[in-house]
């Protein structure tokens, strides 16, 4: 599932374990460095990647997973 992959990815960069689906990037302390290297992340571990713009109106676990999952993307 893409929102088990994002929230791995986010859990690891923002070196948290108990982000939810409705938890906000910035309000959980991300930042433009931080947000860069989820990207890559996107890319590397989903296959998907997702424009820097689509990352900050998708702030959440669950918008980020549905705009992924628009993308066609899938987990390897």
């Amino acid at each position: 599932m893409i929102a088990d992959g994002v929230r791995t990815i986010w859990c690891r960069e923002l070196q948290r374990d108990d982000i939810g689906d409705d938890d906000d990037f910035f309000a959980l302390g991300g930042q433009s460095v931080i947000m860069a290297r989820i990207q890559g992340a996107y890319i590397e571990e989903l296959g998907a990647e997702v424009p820097m713009d689509q990352m900050y109106l998708n702030p959440t676990v669950a918008s980020i997973s549905a705009y992924i999952e628009t993308l066609g993307a899938v987990t390897r």
